[in-house]
Parts: structure tokens; sequence; C-alpha cells
């Protein structure tokens, strides 16, 4: 009997539509993202030629001289990107494909990480690379605890489950990634208030994608505003937090050094970013 899922799949594709022509106005988290996910690989001295964007958006991710599939859940962004759709525990490649991947905002939404960091692992050849980023434990605590006050003793889960940097590098050891990383930092915006943030969640397909959500009232929204909006600073804004986990991980190889003793692999991140010599002939 299989386990029930975390993230209802359609509305992920409907949101995912929803967001799709606007979303260069509300990309900015996905932007900075990417600004990550370029600094680590340009730790990497290493010409990648076959390339994956997984969970492309509107296909902005770039990498001069190199060949980029994109795939996106949503049928919008995968039109745009002229990528194929296709949910990321469900990759509709060849093993060996790719000498890199790169993915920026959608695994925290996928429904079997564990089997999307597997596939990706499958499709790359030995010693590619993965680099992925995404919103983390931690992120939106302004916006938990408004609707937290704004619900009283009995809230609803609205908020997604969140998996904190630990986590990630357990998933990436699990998923057979050689010489894991996981590290993450802290992206802060300011808000005049409650419905400027949900706007930018909807129009990044960010919203809730839990299944059967309990309806949010507008009573309830009322009192989450006042709540959010008394966490303001003096200058009537809000801050909110948004935590980027970012993972490096490579394609086993024999090339490559052992790893070292577990709870050690993500002390490095320069390391792991060097990329290993090959094996002459």
């Amino acid at each position: 009997m299989d386990s029930p899922e975390i993230f209802d799949r359609q509305l992920r594709r409907l949101r995912r539509d929803r967001a799709a022509p606007g979303f260069a106005g509300f990309d900015f988290l996905r932007a900075h993202m990417l600004d990550g996910i370029a600094e680590r690989l340009g730790s990497v001295k290493y010409a990648f030629t076959d390339v994956l964007d997984l969970g492309c958006g509107d296909g902005t991710f770039a990498l001069p001289g190199a060949r980029i599939a994109r795939v996106d859940a949503g049928y919008g962004f995968a039109r745009t990107a002229r990528g194929v759709q296709a949910d990321e525990d469900r990759l509709p490649f060849a093993d060996h494909s790719f000498d890199l991947i790169v993915s920026a905002g959608v695994l925290d939404t996928v429904n079997d990480l564990p089997g999307a960091l597997t596939l990706a692992r499958r499709v790359l050849r030995p010693d590619g690379l993965f680099l992925g980023a995404f919103v983390g434990a931690g992120s939106l605590p302004a916006l938990r605890t408004a609707f937290t006050a704004g619900e009283g003793e009995r809230p609803a889960a609205r908020l997604h489950p969140q998996i904190d940097v630990r986590g990630a590098g357990d998933l990436l050891m699990r998923a057979g990634f050689a010489l894991p990383v996981a590290d993450s930092e802290t992206l802060t915006v300011r808000y005049s208030g409650l419905f400027g943030l949900l706007r930018d969640l909807r129009g990044m397909a960010a919203t809730s994608l839990l299944p059967a959500p309990a309806p949010l009232s507008r009573a309830t929204l009322a009192r989450g505003a006042e709540a959010f909006a008394a966490r303001a600073d003096p200058d009537g804004k809000t801050a909110e937090q948004f935590e980027i986990v970012y993972l490096t991980g490579w394609s086993p190889a024999p090339s490559q050094p052992k790893p070292a003793r577990r709870g050690s692999a993500t002390s490095s991140l320069a390391a792991a970013l060097r990329k290993p010599p090959a094996v002459p002939g």
C-alpha cells in the first residue's frame, strides 16, 4: 500500500501554471538561489557540456557552451523554457545523460525527495555534479506567527514541512552522492504588510500545496495581518526570512578521493567543489 503523498501533485502543476505568465516579476528568490549556484559552479574547473535544469521555471539559467535540457512540473514553465513537463521524482531521462544538474527553488515541494535525488544521481555521468538550492527549515517565521495568531487555539496546517541543513546532507548521502555538502544562508525581505508577502508567494508558486487545505477566512486573514504588522520595525516594515539550503554532490567515480568519516562531509564546501582529477586513459 502506497503511503499518502505530502503535496498535491495536480495542485502543484496548477500553481506553477498560474505563476508562469508573470513569474519575471516575482523571481527574486530563485534568482538569488541561481546566484549562489553560479558562485559554487565558478569554483569548479571543469567544462560541462550536458546540463539538466531541474525545475527550470522560465528557463533563465544559462551556462555558455553547454547544452541545457529543461524540465518543470508545470506545463506553462516547460513550454516557455522549451523543456519537458515532468515531476522531479519521475524523471524521463536515461541513466548517465548529463554531467551537471542544477535545481533552484523546487526540491522543497517534491513528494519523494529521496527518490528525486536518487534519480538525479542516476542520470548523472560518473564524476557528474549536482547543485541544488531550496527553501529550508526556519523560513517564513513571521508568516507562521501571523497564521498562528490569526487562527487562535486550533491553527490549521498552512506551511509545508521543511528540511534543515543536516537533514539535507543526510539525503544526499542516502541518494548515493559522493563528497556531499549541505550549507545554508539567510535571505531577509522586508514587507509593508502581510498581503505583500502573500502576493510574492503566489507569484513565485510558493503557496501551500498540502492536500485538502482548510479554508482561510477573511477574519483569520485580518487577525493575521494585525499580528504581522505588530512585528514591524519603526519604519512600518516587517522582516521576513527565507533560509536557503544549498546542496552539492558528485556522482561517484573511481577517480574520486575516499570520503572522510561520517559527520565530516559537510565541513568544507571548497574541497567538495574542487573537481577530482580524471583517471588517465
